[in-house]
């Protein structure tokens, strides 16, 4: 009969009486009972049994316990049916402990019936929270308690704790008894420490270095430089992903007869970390011998095909090389109808010269047709939403590349889930196939909220509301505000592909834009000029060929270009009039002030054949679009620009791409002699965030006001600290950018997190302006502007009366009582005193003074300003979020830089 040790355990600040069994108590089998009977006189028959009592039994009824045994009345009773009912009772795992005693023919079992769990406790546990555990056990609440669970949830919770990495992870069961037949049970985790590979070995390698293997290998050893890595854990799944990953490599090497002989993983003695040891056979490297291709499809010529094979005879063999060639075997006879086109290598492997024959096999196949497409997964879009991308229509002959093509469009209309394919299933006939759409709809709303706050542009505020598959038609419809001291704007924007169900696509803009430019003098920003704008457009296009399509648009905006007349203006003599100063102003500034409304009619020709618009991995872009204005309005030019991409897949998860675009625009006006044609507002600006790494409009024409002070011994002396000197963009009329950008893939938990970093390059210039009229004040004294009336009289100040008193110390005191604007510099007032500073008869000037300074035009170049860097895109809680990091490598004089920029959003 089992002991039980008494305990007290405080659980949820209540005190109760329990016993606490330990693990060797939880995990031990119950001793069985043994049949109390008297002892039967040797010469006696066995007695018949007369009755069969239960006694002991709570839960359970007596009729229940009986059915679990074979004894029955009317029986003989004997030592051998006693111990099989003990037997049985123990096997149902019901009861902690069992009597059987026989009276005579009375029969009476006493039952002791296992406890209820009343809950179960996880105690230790940090890296594996209980909603990990639970799920995987077998105990839980108001089920009946057995020590063979206990046992199976104990190795359960250890190989949980192995999938993490931690073999040395112990569970200790306990049991608290509660009143009326209860327990808790209670794990106690103690998860150690996660083991780490130490050690990799590679015995049998003769060809290559273990260095050369290991970088194949997703599994590395612990070290320094792999802090931050998740492949230096051990986990057996990844170890026979690594044997594979040394497969593959061999193969592609010529290597056709490499073996993995053994793969061993010994976990060191204090179980923190593992020591792997591969032993490899690498066998002969082949060639490629004999190339060939037999073909059992009719349109298919066996000897054209073999000459169009990528391996020749006498290359090294490369079993990558084959598995890619039989894809596009496949793909080849899908393109012309074959869906169930079989390809198959047969080998000829000559091992007295090492060659590797093939003959690609293709064997006869019917030709299929389109019985049937099927859209399922969607709840919110619409059927015709995802048909009207299928390049293929029920009944048309199978095309595989088409059916490609259609898996690129949809996963471009960005409503579903990433990693889409079409399923292709066997028709009602060899000849027929069913194409699938299994599509999972995601948020396709974006939310992009900023706000913030700063000393110089007060309270700033962001926000845009997108949606890209409104009603679930595939409209888009937008809502964008800006805010901010500098800043103002409002946006709303609807775009049609489908017009009327016909592939003719509508969309229009309505606009108001303020916007406040601005330089920096040391930490006081100031404002330059004002453009606001109220402006629509309106946009069609259709497709010219599967991958071309044109877009037409007509734009009209309003725009006025103002200076603050406080700041900038002055009164002019001949003629009497108040205007822009140009040495207050920059006479680049006074040049673009004025209302003015432009009538644009554009034209875009767009390529696209990228397998996503939304995160492509494949294919090319390119679009030229042509402007012209002046069909109405006040301003005439013409404006062309163009832009194109390229997207390669190099490996898993690596993406490389190259962008580029550049412009130019000229003007039909005659502006006058010394004033640039196309005006301030209508050229190219290039800076933050088209190229990265410097600052808003950073790049490009500039003009720099420059202070000039004296020195220590009078001498003049430039301020040339960049913070310290006004500066402005005057932007240009050719510009070019280009982007190289390698995407770099990361390890599943980043990849959860959706992290993908990459790195880039950018390079770009803007050029062009005209060279302005520079200004300029004359060292020491400056310029004084006098201030003058309407009729451009310079103004005068007059003291017409003064105060004069008598001091303490019998001197006399004379200070200005009253004064007047007057036209004249002599003072016709005779005064009895004259205040200090002031001369007799004379009146003071009124004006400002602009203290010396200088303009120096910088950036007129089209040689490239370079930067590279490293950036983040990050698919947060909180929305799309990229952070760039840039170090420019180019520059001219004159840019600005700017080494870190972040954007945030969010989706619904």
């Amino acid at each position: 009969m089992s002991k039980n040790r008494i305990a007290t355990k405080r659980k949820s600040s209540l005190r109760i009486a329990a016993v606490l069994l330990g693990t060797s108590i939880l995990a031990g089998l119950p001793q069985a009972a043994q049949a109390q009977e008297a002892p039967a006189a040797p010469a006696e028959a066995p007695a018949t049994i007369q009755s069969i009592a239960v006694s002991g039994s709570q839960r359970l009824e007596p009729d229940t316990i009986r059915s679990y045994i074979k004894l029955r009345v009317g029986q003989a009773y004997t030592q051998q049916a006693a111990d099989q009912a003990l037997k049985d009772l123990f096997a149902t795992e019901l009861f902690s402990d069992v009597q059987i005693r026989n009276d005579g023919g009375n029969v009476t079992i006493t039952v002791k019936e296992n406890p209820v769990i009343n809950r179960i406790i996880l105690e230790g546990n940090k890296r594996l929270k209980e909603d990990k555990i639970l799920p995987e056990i077998k105990l839980a609440p108001r089920q009946i308690f057995t020590r063979s669970k206990v046992r199976a949830d104990v190795a359960r919770i250890i190989e949980l704790y192995k999938r993490q990495g931690r073999f040395a992870a112990s569970v200790e069961p306990k049991m608290v008894l509660l009143d009326q037949n209860r327990v808790d049970i209670v794990f106690e985790i103690q998860e150690g420490p996660k083991s780490k590979v130490r050690k990799i070995n590679i015995i049998g390698n003769e060809m290559f270095d273990d260095g050369d293997l290991k970088d194949e290998m997703v599994t590395k050893e612990t070290g320094l430089t792999k802090i931050f890595s998740s492949g230096t854990s051990y986990d057996p799944d990844r170890m026979a992903f690594d044997q594979q990953k040394l497969r593959q490599f061999y193969l592609t090497k010529g290597y056709a007869d490499f073996r993995i002989v053994s793969a061993v993983a010994e976990l060191t003695p204090d179980k923190k970390d593992f020591i792997l040891t591969y032993v490899v056979e690498e066998g002969q490297r082949y060639k490629f011998g004999d190339v060939k291709v037999d073909s059992q499809l009719r349109d298919f010529d066996s000897d054209r095909l073999a000459a169009q094979l990528p391996m020749k005879k006498g290359d090294w063999y490369d079993a990558k090389m084959v598995e890619d060639t039989i894809e596009k075997l496949n793909e080849t006879a899908g393109a012309f109808g074959y869906a169930f086109a079989d390809v198959r290598p047969n080998y000829d492997r000559n091992k007295d010269d090492l060659s590797m024959g093939i003959t690609f096999q293709i064997a006869e196949a019917p030709r299929v047709y389109v019985e049937k497409i099927d859209v399922n997964g969607n709840t919110l879009t619409q059927d015709k939403v995802v048909r009207r991308e299928f390049r293929l229509a029920e009944g048309d002959a199978f095309n595989s590349l088409q059916v490609k093509r259609s898996t690129s469009r949809i996963n471009s209309l960005g409503y579903f889930q990433e990693k889409f394919e079409i399923e292709q299933k066997p028709g009602s006939a060899p000849d027929r196939i069913v194409l699938e759409a299994n599509v999972e709809e995601k948020p396709t709303g974006e939310l992009q909220l900023s706000a913030g706050y700063s000393s110089l542009e007060k309270l700033i505020f962001q926000g845009s509301v997108q949606q890209r598959n409104f009603r679930g038609r595939g409209q888009t419809i937008g809502l964008s505000l800006s805010y901010s001291n500098y800043s103002k704007s409002a946006e709303i924007s609807f775009t049609e592909p489908y017009l009327f169900d016909r592939n003719v696509s509508l969309g229009f803009n309505v606009y108001r834009r303020d916007y406040n430019s601005f330089n920096y003098l040391n930490n006081d920003r100031n404002t330059t000029y004002k453009q606001a704008t109220t402006g629509f457009q309106l946009r069609a296009g259709i497709p010219l060929t599967e991958y071309v399509s044109a877009v037409g648009s007509y734009t009209f905006n309003i725009d006025d270009v103002t200076l603050d007349k406080a700041q900038f203006f002055t009164n002019r003599q001949n003629p009497p009039t108040f205007e822009c100063d140009p040495l207050l102003a920059g006479r680049y500034l006074c040049e673009a002030i004025g209302k003015r409304t432009s009538s644009i009619l554009g034209l875009s020709l767009i390529y696209d054949s990228l397998d996503s618009r939304v995160r492509p991995s494949r294919g090319r872009a390119a679009s030229v679009t042509a402007e012209f204005a002046g069909l109405g309005g006040s301003v005439k030019y013409g404006r062309l620009r163009a832009n194109a991409a390229q997207y390669w897949p190099l490996a898993k998860g690596w993406i490389f791409s190259v962008r580029g675009e550049g412009g130019l625009i000229k003007s039909f006006e005659n502006r006058g002699a010394g004033v640039d044609p196309v005006r301030l507002t209508d050229r190219f600006y290039l800076g933050e965030p088209e190229m990265r790494g410097f600052d808003i409009r950073g790049v490009g024409p500039r003009v720099i006001r420059q202070s000039i002070i004296a020195d220590a011994n009078g001498n003049p002396q430039v301020i040339t600290d960049r913070n310290s000197v006004i500066d402005d963009a005057l932007g240009g009329r050719y510009y070019y950018l280009g982007h190289l950008e390698l995407e770099i893939p990361l390890g599943s938990g980043a990849r959860e997190l959706g992290l993908r970093p990459s790195i880039f390059l950018d390079a770009g210039a803007v050029w062009g302006v005209k060279r302005p009229l520079l200004q300029s004040s004359p060292f020491p004294n400056g310029i004084f502007i006098p201030a003058r009336d309407s009729t451009g009289n310079a103004l005068y100040q007059q003291v017409d009366t003064v105060t004069q008193t008598t001091n303490t110390d019998g001197t006399t005191s004379c200070t200005i009582a009253t004064v007047s604007q007057v036209t004249s510099p002599t003072s016709a007032v005779v005064l009895p005193c004259v205040p200090t500073g002031l001369t007799a008869g004379v009146n003071t000037a009124l004006g400002s003074s602009v203290a010396p300074f200088q303009e120096i035009f910088q950036g007129n170049s089209p040689r490239p300003r370079v930067s590279i860097g490293i950036g983040v895109n990050w698919n947060s809680p909180f929305g799309p979020f990229r952070i760039d990091f840039a170090k420019v490598l180019l520059k001219r004089p004159g840019d600005d830089t700017k080494s870190f920029t972040f954007n945030v959003g969010t989706q619904f």
